[in-house]
């Protein structure tokens, strides 16, 4: 049997810039996963594994977190290059940023319990994680976004937030105002295609494993209530699909230390072979 086309498994495996822990332990395990790969050979694609090299330790969070994001946009770069389907499987929802500037995109559905759209001026966790959607969008750290090659902020309304809920006042007020296509919670298919649709044709998709339901499972140690199931995340994402070119898609923030129970691994793999289904029928 002939090999299939080629699929560029791209392992971010950081949180907050270091290596192999927390989330990024997730994000290594699931690149190492021999059933997810099973799924995406079964899919019809020839997968390869490259892990983003660890940045200097030495420097600080927001120096390491940029030169990863430098480094995951000539991966996704040299991916698309020669052909292949990134599929990134990270520790942190920042790495969007080095992705969307390697493929490409024009916009984004981004599935995920938080908002992930804080700003320096506004943050009170000191998490550089929460803000993974702002820097997108260009209204955090800026002059270090524009360090990343190919980066362009994406307006607002070029995102779809689909399954948000775990939110502070200050962070739900934030959000309210913007320009986001915002559907919370466990949200209704109508509405998500509502605001699938109205995306542009060249998509990055981005599945945080915590919008998934806490019935469905704990992702990490911020999972909460009130979300999707995983039929609701399934249809979403056939829709984004359906509607546009997913030009490079992620799965984010698994932390093997809440998944007690492995229905989390279980989830991740469904959907991570679900995309590669959907990315094959594509081409």
């Amino acid at each position: 049997m002939s090999a299939g086309p080629p699929l560029a498994v791209i392992a971010w495996p950081f949180e907050h810039g270091t290596p192999d822990i927390g989330m990024g332990a997730g994000a290594a395990l699931l690149a190492g996963d021999a059933t997810l790969h099973e799924g995406l050979s079964a899919a019809g694609w020839a997968p390869t594994v490259q892990r983003i090299l660890a940045a200097d330790p030495a420097v600080g969070e927001v120096t390491r977190l940029f030169d990863l994001l430098r480094a995951q946009e000539a991966a996704v770069r040299e991916a698309r290059g020669r052909g292949a389907f990134p599929l990134i499987l990270a520790g942190g929802c920042i790495s969007a940023t080095g992705t969307v500037a390697g493929c490409g995109a024009q916009g984004a559905v981004w599935l995920d319990a938080h908002a992930d759209f804080d700003t320096p001026d506004d943050n009170v966790s000191g998490s550089m994680d929460v803000m993974a959607l702002s820097i997108l969008c260009g209204s955090a750290w800026p002059a270090q976004h524009a360090t990343i090659a190919n980066a362009v902020a994406l307006a607002e309304d070029r995102v779809a937030l689909l399954g948000v809920r775990d939110l502070a006042d200050y962070q739900r007020d934030r959000f309210a105002a913007s320009a986001l296509r915002t559907v919370p919670g466990a949200f209704d298919g109508w509405a998500a295609t509502a605001a699938i649709t109205a995306l542009p044709q060249r998509l990055y998709l981005h599945v945080d494993l915590d919008v998934l339901d806490t019935a469905v499972g704990h992702a990490n140690r911020f999972a909460a209530p009130g979300g999707p199931s995983l039929e609701t995340v399934l249809a979403a994402i056939d829709t984004t699909f359906d509607h546009a070119t997913v030009l490079a898609a992620a799965l984010t923030a698994y932390e093997p230390a809440d998944d007690g129970d492995g229905r989390i691994l279980d989830a991740a793999r469904t959907i991570a072979r679900r995309i590669a289904e959907r990315a094959l029928a594509q081409r």
